[in-house]
């Protein structure tokens, strides 16, 4: 699994860089930059809940693999179409919709396989890895490589990326397991989505969590959904440097990912969310001051080390609480939750950069996720002391 990560990050990396680009070389508005992020997590939105109860049928390396040569299929098709001349920002938000797609069935699937891997006990460790691997290669190598190869031909990282999901699906298909997970019966697909909403919806420490994170998201997204056209035309960065801004968050997310199951075992898991969701508020304020890209890229390393400090605790805490057989489906809902207002934060941070100004969606970010986990706080604590006074197994714990 570390493998396919790895590879798999890579050309993702390199999208994350070459994408934005494309779409800065197609139009100048900030509106339509922000549709192509909102784009490719629209899917999340759309149909999370019926791709959780589908994964929960079936085998989830299976469902992963033939999302990864889904993705790779829709991104040689466009890279096709760039090296013709033919691109277009329809066709970049077309593109963007299906990667997300076949995203939304990966991601859900991963993290829902990951306890048939490794030992209840090693979740917070493998987590912790499974973070650095695709930090290094989606964040460290991909950006740099994904900018250099657009500015030397516009569709290359787009092959890249598109070479490296097939490799990727390949990897999936081999991967050991230490357990096979049983699938869920075989009840209507309406009935078999209702479950996993009961589920989340009267678990008050995921429900908050998830909550939590739709609206960090949004805010995230409302913040970053511009940064390309406010790194390049208000801080005076190159294409050629401009996936350089990556580095910053990938090296604070491999710090994350190296210290987090340390800062858990220490603190706990309550404080480390309280922590992670407050240091990652923090950057977007300060983010009024910054006056070139390497302060900005600093900023975004301290985001990255909070990231992955809240990745590290919640996916571990959700896939130690809930049953095997539900996995695929709780996951589904709460990365809806979590994952379905990110398409709304785009299309508002495109609103804000066009209105006040291309630096202004970062501190307004900031303020929202200052006030979400002000908010968020009493229901945080209440929900984490009711698990801490629950004396049964968290496996078999129905809610």
């Amino acid at each position: 699994m570390l493998g396919a990560s790895a590879v798999d990050g890579l050309g993702d990396g390199a999208l994350a860089a070459a994408l934005p680009l494309l779409t800065a070389s197609l139009t100048h508005d900030p509106f339509l930059v922000s549709l192509v992020s909102a784009a490719a997590y629209l899917p999340w939105l759309l149909i999370s809940l019926p791709a959780g109860a589908i994964i929960d049928r079936g085998d989830h390396a299976r469902v992963m693999w033939i999302s990864q040569l889904g993705q790779a299929l829709v991104v040689a098709a466009l890279a096709i179409v760039i090296a013709a001349g033919a691109a277009s920002i329809p066709l970049v938000i077309a593109a963007a919709f299906l990667i997300g797609v076949g995203e939304v069935m990966f991601g859900n699937a991963s993290q829902s396989i990951l306890p048939s891997v490794v030992r209840l006990e090693q979740l917070p460790r493998a987590n912790g890895r499974l973070n650095i691997v695709q930090t290094v290669s989606e964040s460290f190598a991909g950006p740099p490589l994904g900018s250099v190869l657009f500015v030397v031909a516009a569709a290359l990282p787009f092959g890249l990326d598109a070479a490296t999901f097939a490799a990727s699906a390949v990897l999936i298909m081999t991967m050991p397991r230490r357990v096979e997970t049983p699938p869920a019966p075989r009840i209507s697909l309406r009935h078999s989505i209702a479950e996993g909403l009961r589920y989340l919806a009267s678990h008050r420490l995921l429900r908050t969590l998830a909550v939590v994170l739709g609206l960090n998201n949004l805010a995230g997204t409302l913040g970053t959904a511009t940064v390309v056209l406010f790194a390049t035309r208000t801080l005076g960065m190159s294409e050629q440097l401009f996936g350089t801004l990556f580095l910053g968050s990938a090296v604070g997310a491999v710090v994350g990912g190296l210290v987090a199951p340390t800062i858990v075992r220490v603190l706990g898991e309550l404080p480390s969310i309280i922590i992670g969701a407050a240091v990652m508020a923090a950057p977007f304020l300060a983010a009024e001051f910054v006056t070139d890209g390497f302060q900005l890229a600093g900023l975004l390393a301290v985001v990255g080390f909070a990231v992955v400090l809240w990745n590290v605790v919640t996916v571990s805490l959700r896939q130690r609480i809930v049953p095997s057989g539900l996995l695929g489906r709780v996951n589904s809902v709460y990365k809806m939750v979590g994952w379905g207002l990110i398409p709304v934060g785009a299309v508002l941070g495109g609103w804000v950069a066009a209105t006040w100004g291309l630096r202004a969606p970062l501190p307004v970010a900031g303020g929202i996720r200052i006030l979400v986990l002000l908010v968020a706080l009493p229901s945080l604590v209440g929900g984490m002391r009711a698990l801490r006074q629950a004396s049964i197994d968290p496996n078999t714990q129905q809610h």
